[in-house]
């Protein structure tokens, strides 16, 4: 792109600035300081793409920078001031303010060493992708600043570090889980040069905090294209530092021992689970996080469980259980909150429930079970076992569907003559005391259980029904015996 052309792009994202952005560049100009809007929101104003945050840089040093931030801004905030940033906020406008910096990681370290800078040129070539490492400043006049040629990166959609890349990646390791994730994002390639110094530095991402990877991957997982991501990743060894599990999934196969490719059936299950993802309410589309984990993790069971059996077939029995509990080791690790953790294991835990039903039609008290066993999880359960088949058999993949579209109608009959997505037993815990005469204790949950069993095997039952089950249950039992499962219907 010529110089000419470069320039004309001085006013980019200008008409899509608040005013206020511009009122603070003048409060920079006349504080004799610059100005420039820098990195992502450039970036994403080329692209037409939704300008979220609003980031400058400038010459000014915190405490001066600081200073003019209070006598624009409504409020301000100085979390970041060890990295020279401050923020504020004004009629609704969020900014970050930076001190031309350039910043390195020591060997070992986990955080960086500031030292504060003097020119834009400079600030812009110590980031991390020449993408990235454009700005346009506004004061103290408008100017286009774009020195590593991002722009003709973005045209050719390729991502290149300023820097070279070992020397980008040695300051700031993070910078290789950032380099997939706009992969993934941005559905750009990546160069040649930033790959192979991906490979030959993923263990430095081991210094990085365990939180600023999970922030990483999350973005990564959440973007628009993960698998891009994930498969870069896998294939420079940064999974082996990050998600260990994914890469384990290429397991060895031979002539004699065919299984189906786990690897790559984990990335068709999670873009099979994005398309039939919706948002909290239910309807409108958006990327779901435990949804899209359960499916990239749902099978990491199986290199631990894999047999083989008699006659040259490969089984992996209980591989859903076995899954569950690394899936939540691996979370945890990756500083993942409980809820997360929980849901994710869960899903993985159930996603082999479905094929019981597909074999054999179930009863009325299986699909209770099978309701209840996924509680609040039931809608993301359906759309994980529907992204689980992936067969390239037409005639059995149309059997699984039908099979899928009978279990959902079942559910739905049932839920209509139950609630059945509130089960509860038949009596409450003041009934049951009641009941029996008893006060709160072990006891009053026992029979809870018994009640809540018999309510999912033989559907709902009126007081007086609950009444006589419960005090024949009761009558067969000591404080310390363990209650029986729900017998015959009770008439």
């Amino acid at each position: 792109m010529s110089d000419q052309a470069k320039q004309s792009r001085a006013g980019i994202g200008l008409d899509r600035l608040p005013p206020g952005a511009l009122d603070l560049a003048k409060a920079f100009a006349d504080a004799g300081g610059e100005l420039a809007l820098v990195g992502g929101p450039v970036r994403d104003a080329v692209l037409a793409r939704p300008v979220q945050d609003l980031d400058f840089a400038t010459n000014l040093p915190p405490d001066q920078s600081s200073a003019v931030l209070r006598r624009w801004a409504r409020k301000t905030w100085e979390t970041g001031r060890a990295f020279g940033t401050v923020a504020g906020t004004k009629d609704g406008m969020v900014v970050e303010v930076t001190t031309y910096r350039t910043e390195e990681y020591e060997p070992g370290s986990r955080k960086p060493e500031v030292r504060y800078g003097q020119t834009i040129e400079g600030d812009l070539s110590r980031r991390d992708f020449t993408v990235n490492a454009m700005a346009v400043m506004l004061a103290p006049e408008v100017r286009f600043v774009d020195p590593h040629h991002g722009l003709d990166d973005l045209a050719a959609r390729l991502l290149r570090t300023p820097a070279p890349a070992t020397q980008s990646f040695d300051d700031d390791p993070l910078r290789m889980m950032r380099a997939a994730r706009f992969a993934a994002q941005l559905a750009f390639d990546v160069d040649e040069s930033v790959v192979s110094a991906m490979a030959a530095m993923a263990d430095r991402l081991q210094i990085v905090s365990r939180e600023r990877v999970q922030n990483e991957l999350v973005k990564l997982i959440l973007a628009p294209q993960p698998r891009r991501g994930l498969e870069l990743m896998v294939y420079t060894g940064l999974a082996d530092a990050v998600l260990p599990e994914l890469p384990a999934l290429q397991l060895q196969t031979d002539a004699a021992h065919h299984h189906k490719d786990v690897y790559a059936h984990s990335l068709s299950v999670l873009e099979r689970a994005m398309a039939l993802e919706t948002g909290p309410d239910g309807t409108v589309p958006g990327p779901d996080l435990v949804l899209r984990l359960a499916a990239l993790l749902h099978d990491i069971g199986k290199p631990a469980t894999r047999r083989l059996e008699a006659g040259g077939q490969v089984s992996f029995h209980h591989h859903e259980a076995v899954g569950a509990k690394l899936a939540a080791k691996r979370l945890r690790e990756l500083r993942f909150d409980s809820a997360t953790v929980k849901d994710v294991a869960r899903l993985i835990e159930l996603h082999m429930r479905f094929h019981g039903y597909g074999e054999a039609a179930w009863t009325d008290s299986a699909v209770r079970r099978y309701v209840a066993d996924a509680g609040p999880l039931l809608a993301r359960l359906h759309r994980l076992a529907r992204a689980d088949c992936t067969t390239q058999n037409a005639r059995r993949a149309e059997r699984l569907s039908f099979a899928y579209d009978d279990l959902e109608r079942r559910i739905g009959e049932l839920a209509e003559q139950e609630e059945l997505r509130a089960i509860r037993p038949d009596l409450n815990g003041d009934q049951i005391m009641a009941a029996l005469g008893i006060g709160p204790g072990k006891d009053v949950g026992r029979a809870y259980r018994f009640l809540l069993d018999l309510r999912i095997a033989q559907g709902p039952l009126d007081q007086a029904a609950a009444t006589a089950a419960l005090l024949a249950w009761w009558a067969n039992q000591t404080s310390d015996a363990v209650p029986q499962q729900p017998g015959a219907a009770v008439s």
